[in-house]
């Protein structure tokens, strides 16, 4: 017996809803961030905020929504941190629709704060990517 199978075609984005023929560009936001006022920590909180800014820019569909930062700035509390909370805030307004990072620990060092933004973020349709664990 030969059984046919039909095969139907998605017609919305799997996390944010939008339909899969809408070609608005995505808006991205990087978020870097460095724990110390040290000097050898000024130079890489520079290269983050050139390297995020540069991967943006770069890729063809995404618009560069800002760069955030927090500088000196411990990463265990999310709430100290006024570039991280100005960033949150702009992406559940409708600014951001994807958010890129180093890591999941330059994002938020306590599970809790990164689980809940993470988690609020996705229900108001935006996406969070970390490129060290590539997801």
């Amino acid at each position: 017996m030969t059984r046919t199978v039909t095969t139907i075609p998605a017609t919305r984005r799997l996390h944010t809803g939008a339909p899969l023929s809408q070609t608005r560009a995505k808006n991205v936001a990087g978020y870097a961030r460095v724990s110390t006022d040290h000097d050898d920590q000024v130079s890489s909180y520079q290269a983050q905020v050139d390297y995020y800014t540069r991967y943006i820019t770069d890729h063809s569909g995404w618009e560069l929504a800002g760069i955030y930062t927090d500088e000196g700035i411990t990463g265990t509390s999310t709430k100290k941190r006024a570039g991280f909370q100005a960033m949150v805030t702009d992406a559940l307004a409708g600014k951001i629709d994807l958010i890129v990072t180093k890591s999941v620990s330059r994002f938020a060092r306590n599970t809790v704060d990164s689980l809940t933004t993470v988690r609020t973020l996705k229900e108001h349709g935006v996406e969070v990517y970390f490129e060290k664990e590539n997801i």
